[in-house]
Parts: structure tokens; sequence; C-alpha cells
């Protein structure tokens, strides 16, 4: 998992150099970044979302991944995880979760994660998670600058993740088609409109609740397609 460790410490640099920043911007710099950061996240959702060639499987797997989600409370789950780190490492910051949370969807959600950890799990370099790396650690400051130390953190999430998307890969790789890695992608893409719309306080949505969607797609893909 070469691509995805290297992807890990270059958030982890990223995210150190906006913690720096955070003490030293005021509080109405911080606030255009947040609102920047909501703007982007919208935009690559709907770019995302648009790779889909199956609507009613899109709908599908968002409903009855947000109904699994909800039945878990997997919003909470994450949540209390989130705290019981903050509580370990004294950290004051009172958004430490949605940093853990924000920058765990934004790195992990995208095309780029699922092809680039398939690929290497297949035995290819991991250009492509390289390349993910930089826009990584690049955002990572603009999102801790924001958000605080939480986005640190969304390591943990993202090596199980990514890394277990590379192992899957290595062991399952050829039943990753390209159809099923377009929906993927676009159940991802409509997760971080979701995502968006909450960082910009329109409406706060339960995006936590409909990761499993993630799985519900690849299964209706599989299976029915």
């Amino acid at each position: 998992m070469t691509g995805t460790l290297i992807n890990a410490a270059a958030i982890l640099v990223g995210s150190l150099i906006g913690l720096f920043l955070n003490k030293k911007l005021p509080k109405r710099f911080i606030q255009i970044v947040f609102q920047g950061i909501g703007l982007f996240t919208l935009f690559i959702g709907v770019y995302m979302a648009f790779k889909t060639s199956n609507l009613f499987y899109l709908v599908i797997s968002i409903v009855v991944g947000g109904v699994l989600g909800e039945w878990m409370n997997l919003e909470k789950l994450i949540n209390n995880f989130g705290e019981k780190i903050k509580e370990k490492f004294k950290s004051k910051n009172a958004r430490f979760s949605d940093g853990l949370v924000t920058a765990f969807l934004l790195y992990c959600m995208g095309s780029i994660t699922i092809v680039g950890a398939i690929e290497e799990g297949l035995g290819g370099k991991p250009d492509l998670l390289l390349a993910k790396a930089v826009l990584d650690g690049v955002s990572s400051i603009a999102l801790s600058a924001a958000l605080g130390i939480g986005v640190a953190f969304s390591i943990i999430p993202l090596l199980i993740y990514q890394g277990g998307l590379t192992l899957l890969a290595a062991r399952f790789g050829d039943y990753f088609s390209e159809d099923i890695i377009n929906e993927l992608t676009a159940v991802g893409g409509l997760l971080l409109i979701g995502l968006g719309i909450s960082i910009l306080e329109i409406k706060p949505l339960k995006i936590l609740n409909m990761i499993p969607s993630l799985i519900i797609i690849i299964l209706l893909m599989y299976f029915f397609a």
C-alpha cells in the first residue's frame, strides 16, 4: 500500500502547515476559506455524479444505503469515534469531528481514489495515488486552516478505506469493471453534494448515514447490471 501510505503522510504534513496558518489568520479569512471549500465540494460532487449511466440504481443505492445507515446510526458511531480521539489527544477544537469527517469524504469519494487503489492492488505502479497525494496534501492545508486538527486524523479512516480497496483489488480485482467504478464514483459524488450543502450551512444532512450506499451500488451493479 505504498501509494496510500504516501497519501496519508502528505495529508499529515499539509494539515500541520494548515494548523500553523490557522493560528495566524483572522477569523474572517478562515470563514471565507471554509465557504470556498463548501463551493468546491459541491462542484466536485456534481461533476462526479454525472458519471452515472443508471439513475435508477443511483437512487436505489442512496435510499437503501441511507436507511441501512440510519438503522445502524453510523453518524453517531463515527462522531463518537471522533470525540474519543479528541479526548485522548486533549484537543479543544470544537470542529474536530467536522474536520475528520469532511476531510475523509473529500479524500476518499473520488474516482482517483477508487481507480488508483485498484490499480496498485492489481500490481501496477501507484502513479494515480501519488498524484492524489500531492492534491490532498495541498488541500489539507486549506482544510486544516479552516477546520483544525481533525483533518490530520482523517488519515485513519483513509488508511482503512483506501488501503482496504487496494487489498480487495489484489484479491478480487477482476470483478471491478469500469461500469462499477463509474457508478461508485457517482454515488460518492452525491455524498459530496450533500456534504457541500452541510458545509455551507444550507441544511444539515446525515451524510455519514448514507455511506452504506457505496456498498449497495456495487452489489446492484454486480448482480443486476
